[in-house]
């Protein structure tokens, strides 16, 4: 089999490795694609040394068959179409305990702490795993991690039909949330300044708008007749992207906040006193997440095929993160494992 292996700063190894027969309580999967995440270009660029070890296994985002089934795992055939939830918690910290598990103090991320999915086969924990309707492409699949996120975002938000939603950064993620606020009944405006993103989100039916040229905050005014948007998202990790989602809540607005911020940003904190706005941290998912994610794929409420730049060969796995980390074209690539290590 082949495996995609960290070994420093845009260093990925391409190596051969022996499938890892399944324990007990465990299945192996023929992987068929792994998505490429803001997570793996950190890790690609060096900036996750200190969590990520020598000869690491990258990848979380996937769908693909299980292969092989371990002792005392049922419920699963060989042959059936899944995909991994790829967060284990320690299930004794203060958040486990607590019924928080997804922001458990001691997670294992696969993928980044353990072996992830970039190889062609993958041993994982049976609980883990979460099955695929039969007619789902396991290339739109590949997108249910993120989907997840998304919702996550969204149940975070405490979105209702009608409200006001502004989602600042049309990332993949960002986009992701402004179709999962749709579904919910949102009126859904998203800012993003890259030409092609907004394109993308054009496709699928969000409106998109350049903050460069536009005043966003007067945009939302005038649409609210000044009130403001009800629900931010900060999916953008810019200090401007922050500015524009407290400047457009109206009272009691809610920010959710989604971007990982590298160092610490200025806030406007005379407006959240002045209008009793609210900040909500977003991170991970949980396992109801995964599965409401699983149906909007598979429904096509998140139009898979539309945000799926490319797909490239295990063997082209460097240029796919090169191309990643440009933007200039690209929203989501995946690489295809169907062919590799059979």
């Amino acid at each position: 089999m082949k495996a995609v292996v960290y070994r420093g700063a845009r260093d990925l190894a391409i190596e051969d490795h022996a499938p890892q027969a399944p324990g007990p309580g465990q299945v192996r999967i023929e992987v068929a694609y792994t998505g490429i995440c803001g997570t793996d270009l950190h890790i690609f660029h060096g900036d996750m040394d200190a969590r990520v070890g020598a000869s690491a296994v990258l990848g979380h985002e996937m769908s693909g068959r299980i292969a092989a089934i371990g002792e005392g795992v049922t419920g699963w055939s060989v042959g059936q179409a899944v995909t991994v939830m790829p967060t284990r918690a320690c299930g004794r910290c203060p958040a486990c305990r607590r019924g928080d598990s997804h922001i458990c103090h001691s997670m294992d991320f696969l993928g980044i702490d353990s072996p992830g999915a970039m190889q062609s086969s993958w041993t994982v924990p049976a609980d883990l795993v979460l099955a695929l309707p039969d007619d789902l492409p396991l290339d739109h699949a590949a997108l249910v991690e993120p989907v997840a996120v998304a919702v996550h975002d969204v149940g975070r938000g405490r979105i209702v039909p009608g409200e006001q939603v502004v989602v600042v950064g049309g990332g993949p993620v960002g986009v992701l949330i402004a179709a999962v606020a749709r579904d919910r009944g949102a009126q859904v405006l998203l800012v993003e300044p890259d030409g092609f993103r907004r394109s993308v989100a054009a496709r699928i039916g969000i409106e998109a708008v350049d903050p460069g040229p536009i005043d966003v905050v007067a945009l939302v005014n005038e649409r609210t007749g000044g009130a403001g948007a009800d629900v931010a998202f900060e999916v953008s990790g810019s200090a401007g992207g922050v500015g524009t989602a407290v400047d457009v809540l109206t009272t009691r607005g809610r920010l959710v906040l989604v971007a990982i911020h590298p160092q610490p940003r200025p806030v406007n904190l005379h407006r959240f006193f002045w209008r009793e706005l609210e900040l909500v941290g977003a991170r991970l998912y949980q396992r109801a997440d995964v599965a409401e994610a699983i149906r909007l794929v598979a429904a096509g409420v998140v139009p898979a095929r539309e945000l799926i730049s490319r797909v490239l060969s295990v063997e082209d796995v460097t240029d796919a993160f090169v191309a990643l980390e440009g933007g200039g074209g690209v929203l989501k690539v995946l690489l295809d494992w169907r062919e590799e290590g059979r």
